[in-house]
C-alpha cells in the first residue's frame, strides 16, 4: 500500500482537537460549544460530489467538528469546508518525501543507514519509506518551500506537519511479528542518519568522528545531535510560517520519551502552535489506561509551551463505551482535544457521545 502509514494500518480519517494561536485573522476564539475542540483529519476524495461532500462535511458540523486537515490539496474540499464555517489547513508529508523527480534527481538528499543503505535505493519496511537527511543543506530550504506552496494559498488556514522524523529505529512492538523482526536491540539497518551530510555535520559540532565511536548507536551526542537536526526543520518551517500569519502543527509519536527513543523526534523543542502525539495503545500493546498517562508526560513535559491533542486510533476500541472512557482519560490529563483516526462514520451514537463529552 502507497499510503499514509500502511504499514502500521493507519487509516486516513479522523477527529483531531486543535487549540491555535490568536494572533491569525482565521484563528478566533472558539465559540462557548467548543470547550474541548475536535478536528477532522482526512484524505480528500477528488472523484467525490459536491453534494456528497457537503452531505458528509454537515454530519461533521452536527458533531462538533470546528476543521478539517486534508492530507492533499483540492481546492474545491478547502472551499466547501470553508463554506460550511470550518476552518481548513493541510496535512504535509515532511521528512518522507519520495517523489519521482526527487529520487531520480537527488538521491544525494536521502537519508543512509547505519548499515549504508540510501532510504532512496533501499527504503526500510516499505517502498514509500523514503526519508531525507535533514543535515543536507539543500534539504531544509527544499522543506522550507514545500510549506511555502502550501501556506501561501488562501483557502489554508493552517499546516499540519507529519513524518517529521528519521524512519522509525524501533517499531511499536504490536508490529515486530509483521515484519519478522525482533528490535530489542537498535538495528543498523534501521539506524538513520549517517550519510556524509551528517558525519559531517556533527564532527563540525562535536569534534567528533562518528565513524570512530565503537557503538555509535549507544552515544548521548550522535542521538541528541539527530533530534536537533530535526527541530531546525521544524523550526525553520515555524519561522516560515509567521510571514503569512498562520499556525504549524505536527503529528508526533506518542510520549516524548518514546519519540525521542524510537524516530529521533524531540517534538518538546519547537516552536508549534499544537501538537497531536499518536497515542495508538493497542500498537504499545498497552491498556487504555496508557492514553492518560501518555497525554499526563506530554502535557507536564510542555509545561504549557503549546496545546497537546491527544490522538486516538479508532480500531483498538471494541465499542462507544471504551472510546469515551479514552477521550474522559485524555481530558482529564489536561489535553486540550482529541483525534480520532480510522475510517469510520458519523452516526447518531458517534455524535450525541462527541456532544455529550463537552
Amino acid at each position: 500500500m502507497n499510503n499514509r502509514r500502511s504499514f502500521i494500518k493507519q487509516a486516513g480519517l479522523g477527529l483531531a482537537a486543535l487549540h491555535l494561536e490568536r494572533s491569525s485573522p482565521f484563528l478566533q476564539p472558539a465559540p462557548p460549544s467548543f470547550i474541548f475542540d475536535y478536528w477532522l483529519w482526512q484524505r480528500p476524495n477528488l472523484s467525490e460530489e459536491e453534494s456528497q461532500i457537503k452531505k458528509r462535511f454537515q454530519s461533521y458540523k452536527e458533531a462538533g467538528i470546528r476543521g478539517l486537515m486534508f492530507e492533499n490539496y483540492s481546492r474545491k474540499h478547502f472551499q466547501l469546508a470553508k463554506e460550511i464555517g470550518f476552518e481548513a489547513h493541510r496535512w504535509m508529508w515532511t521528512m518522507n518525501r519520495g517523489e519521482k523527480e526527487l529520487l531520480e534527481n537527488h538521491p544525494e538528499y536521502y537519508a543512509v543507514s547505519r548499515s549504508g543503505k540510501s532510504c532512496a535505493h533501499n527504503p526500510p519496511y516499505v517502498g514509500y519509506y523514503r526519508f531525507l537527511c535533514p543535515s543536507h543543506p539543500d534539504v531544509p530550504p527544499y522543506l522550507e518551500e514545500k510549506a511555502r506552496e502550501q501556506l501561501e494559498k488562501d483557502d489554508v488556514d493552517g499546516l499540519h506537519l507529519d513524518y517529521i522524523r528519521y524512519p522509525d529505529v524501533i517499531l511499536p512492538v504490536n508490529l515486530w511479528d509483521n515484519y519478522k523482526l525482533d528490535q530489542s536491540a537498535e538495528l543498523a539497518d534501521y539506524d538513520f542518519c549517517y550519510s556524509k551530510y551528517s558525519k559531517d555535520a556533527y564532527r563540525k559540532e562535536t569534534g567528533i568522528d562518528i565513524d570512530k565511536v565503537a557503538r555509535p548507536e549507544q552515544s548521548p551526542s550522535w542521538r541528541a545531535f539527530r533530534y536537533g537536526q530535526i527541530t531546525k526543520v521544524v523550526n525553520r518551517i515555524c519561522t516560515a510560517a509567521k510571514d503569512y500569519g498562520k499556525p504549524v502543527t505536527a503529528a508526533v509519536f506518542p510520549t516524548p520519551d518514546l519519540a525521542r527513543r524510537i524516530v529521533r523526534q524531540d517534538w518538546t523543542q519547537w516552536n508549534l502552535s499544537a501538537v497531536f502525539p499518536m497515542i495508538y495503545h493497542g500498537f504499545y500493546k498497552e491498556p487504555i489506561s496508557w492514553i492518560g498517562m501518555a497525554v499526563e508526560e506530554g502535557v507536564q513535559a510542555l509545561n504549557g509551551k503549546f496545546p497537546l491533542y491527544a490522538g486516538l486510533y479508532l480500531p483498538d476500541f471494541n465499542d462507544l463505551k471504551e472510546l469515551e472512557q479514552a477521550i474522559k482519560l485524555a481530558k482529564s490529563k489536561g489535553a486540550a482535544g482529541v483525534s480520532l483516526f480510522g475510517e469510520k462514520e458519523f452516526d447518531t451514537a458517534t455524535i450525541h457521545m462527541l456532544r455529550t463529552i463537552k
